[in-house]
């Protein structure tokens, strides 16, 4: 028989019982479709963690003091001693001789105030740091200027703001460049002259990024924080993604060195953006890796419908099986013919599960928007067909081994 016979042949058995195809097929759609929108879950939710992840930086390390170490002069009782970050240390950071991985380092003085403007005011995160802090956390300034070096060495009453604060302090199209603000912290009150705009930045830790006025850090001790030397933040900025971890060994064995002890013991908190990235993704594909293996078994249990289904219809056509034999039919007709039904079934449920899942992955499922990739797609589609093989060969080596004698004796 040749392979349009067979699929011919195929065919005809498989609409004789048209409902029972139509539901085995529906398995296949099923599992199928649950592969490739799983995965497409797993991959939507992966890259809408990296893409936040990537927002803060990737080229950042964020290092925060988080109070004291060790054990001071012996006295009575445990003492401790208090880890600084100054801007000694800042600018030995910055020195490329001293840290030859490292492009910048900000210090963050950063609190909530409340900011007005003529009669209106809102509430809104100051954030005091250098010039360098715009470009390390991805900000850009859409309309006027940044702060500057010369701002920060005058201690100049200049601040950027981000478009929430401008949409609340400002009617809709209004220039806000050359107008002053007032910032209330506590009993200290600031005048702001505002210099520049910034351009709107997604949210990737549910605080609103642009709610936010940034001025020179010196502007900051001496009208709102107090005159401080130490630092409880800062923000530095690698030269490249590869040289991240370098970056962030060459700042702690820095701060290690001023404080007098071990980089171990230093009670820093250290955020490093490109291993959250790591570990982000890392994590995700195991999570779509265990998705797309739950999504599997709807495919083995359609497989396994596939053979109930064929067992039955090789149970019902006995007969016919027995007579085709008895008339010289091979033993590879047989088998290819029931062979093919399964196959088809499994192309069928396959080509419909497809469908359904490119067409699900359309479509938000629980706030992820899901990405389909061809791999994923080929594979479920090649793996439903195999499945179709697999679980349709034993019925069909069933059917082929019958002797004619039984088969024609079948009621």
């Amino acid at each position: 028989m040749t392979i349009l016979l067979y699929m011919t042949t195929a065919l005809r058995g498989l609409s004789a019982n048209k409902l029972r195809s139509a539901l085995t097929v529906l398995g296949m759609l099923i599992g199928v479709g649950a592969v490739i929108l799983l995965v497409a879950v797993g991959n939507g939710s992966s890259i809408a963690v990296q893409s936040k992840i990537k927002a803060l930086g990737t080229n950042t390390i964020t290092i925060t003091n988080r109070g004291r170490f060790g054990r001071g002069p012996a006295t009575t009782g445990t003492q401790s001693q208090a880890a600084t970050i100054t801007a000694a240390d800042i600018k030995t950071m910055s020195d490329p001789n001293q840290a030859p991985d490292i492009l910048s380092v900000s210090p963050v003085l950063s609190a909530s105030v409340t900011a007005s403007y003529q009669d209106a005011s809102t509430t809104v995160t100051v954030t005091a740091t250098s010039p360098t802090y715009l470009p390390a956390e991805d900000y850009t300034v859409e309309a006027g200027r940044s702060i500057g070096s010369s701002d920060v060495a005058s201690s100049a009453q200049v601040a950027v703001i981000g478009q929430t604060l401008l949409s609340n302090l400002y009617p809709a199209g209004a220039n806000p460049i050359g107008t002053d603000i007032f910032v209330t912290e506590g009993k200290n009150e600031a005048q702001f002259q505002v210099i520049g705009v910034l351009a709107a930045k997604g949210s990737t830790t549910g605080v609103d990024p642009n709610n936010i006025a940034i001025i020179p850090y010196t502007t900051a001790e001496g009208l709102l924080t107090g005159y401080t030397n130490n630092f409880k933040q800062i923000i530095v900025e690698a030269k490249n993604s590869k040289d991240v971890n370098a970056a962030e060994a060459e700042a702690s064995d820095i701060l290690a060195s001023a404080n007098q002890t071990t980089v171990a013991n230093l009670p820093f908190f250290v955020i490093n953006e490109q291993s959250l990235l790591s570990t982000s993704a890392s994590t995700t594909s195991t999570f779509t890796v265990l998705l797309g293996a739950v999504a599997a078994i709807s495919l083995l249990v359609g497989g396994i419908g596939i053979m109930n289904i064929m067992l039955v219809t090789v149970t019902e056509r006995t007969r016919e099986i027995g007579i085709r034999k008895a008339i010289g039919a091979p033993r590879g007709a047989i088998l290819g013919q029931f062979l093919t039904e399964a196959v088809l079934l499994s192309l069928f449920g396959g080509l419909a599960g497809v469908a359904v899942g490119l067409i699900g992955s359309r479509f938000k499922i629980v706030g992820v928007k899901p990405v389909a990739t061809p791999t994923s797609v080929v594979e479920a589609f090649v793996v439903a067909v195999a499945v179709g093989v697999f679980f349709g060969f034993y019925p069909a080596n069933r059917a082929a081994s019958l002797r004619p004698v039984d088969a024609l004796r079948y009621e």
